[in-house]
């Protein structure tokens, strides 16, 4: 089976680069008048999660970048769809739940994130 995860035991090292991205979101109105940050991209994954049951192929329980829209913050930035999130604003991802995760990122305007990205081994 092909698969874009990566392939290795949590708690372990892995061969990849560390890639930082910092992405600021952008703000919007709501209906109601509210001010609304958007970041443009989806997660999957988690502690929580099945990984054998990921329509993407994931080998591991971390948090993947499922989804960028095109034109967001996500996609300025330089977030890619399989991109493994390490760390976001200093907080390691590697043992969130999906939740836990989600709640993280929606609760901050700018995100520091340290993400791996399958293939890549060196700048």
């Amino acid at each position: 089976m092909s698969t874009t995860a990566f392939s290795h035991e949590p708690g372990t090292a892995m061969e990849c680069l560390s890639i930082p991205i910092t992405l600021e979101k952008e703000g919007t109105i709501d209906i109601h008048g509210r001010q609304v940050l958007k970041c443009g991209f989806k997660i999957g994954g988690g502690i929580d999660q099945d990984f054998m049951k990921s329509p993407q192929g994931y080998t591991d329980n971390g948090i993947y970048c499922t989804e960028v829209h095109p034109g967001s913050a996500a996609a300025r930035a330089g977030l890619r769809v399989h991109d493994k999130i390490l760390q976001c604003n200093g907080y390691d991802f590697t043992m969130v739940t999906h939740k836990k995760a989600v709640d993280y990122i929606k609760k901050h305007p700018v995100l520091n994130l340290l993400v791996a990205r399958k293939g890549v081994t060196h700048s």
